[in-house]
């Protein structure tokens, strides 16, 4: 029988396809296999985010069988990126969550680009925006929901979404 816990992602690597997550209450850590983040329709998730899962005792270990929820780690003070310092909350929530494909994202360079399905302009994805989505990675060929704004760059996301979940939300 599994048991419902709410704790933080301490990490998750989706390279090596695993994470763990340390629960509120304490004890040791919980295994996350990406199967079971992937099951909730997702490829990663970023360090410090809160999660609910489905707990089961293995001869393992704690493992999470289902994520329930994820909750974007909390933002630090101090400066918003600034293509976001001008917009406001309801600006923001009111834009459109437009259907996209990853081209190429690199952690590492912190940053990457992806394509609204339908149009050729490339979509700037900082990793920064991907943290604040509860996301720590991205995929080529992934499929994502985006949220776009013509910044002064350029379009970029200020929003991204694992596009079953963002599916899911629209229902």
């Amino acid at each position: 029988m599994a048991d419902a816990m709410r704790g933080r992602v301490k990490w998750f690597d989706p390279m090596k396809g695993f994470g763990f997550v340390v629960a509120d209450e304490g004890g040791p850590d919980i295994l996350l296999h990406a199967n079971v983040l992937r099951n909730f329709g997702q490829s990663s998730v970023a360090d410090g985010a809160e999660i609910e899962i489905l707990v089961q005792n293995t001869t393992r270990g704690m493992q999470a069988v289902e994520v329930l929820s994820i909750v974007p780690p909390v933002e630090e003070e101090g400066a918003p990126l600034e293509d976001l310092a001008t917009m406001s909350a309801e600006d923001l929530e009111a834009l459109p969550l437009e259907p996209a494909r990853v081209k190429w994202f690199d952690k590492g360079k912190g940053f990457g680009f992806a394509n609204v399905f339908g149009r050729s302009e490339d979509i700037f994805v900082h990793v920064e925006i991907l943290r604040r989505s509860g996301l720590a990675d991205l995929q080529p060929g992934e499929a994502v929901g985006l949220k776009v704004v013509d910044g002064r760059r350029g379009l970029m996301a200020i929003q991204v979404s694992a596009w079953e979940r963002a599916i899911r939300e629209r229902e």
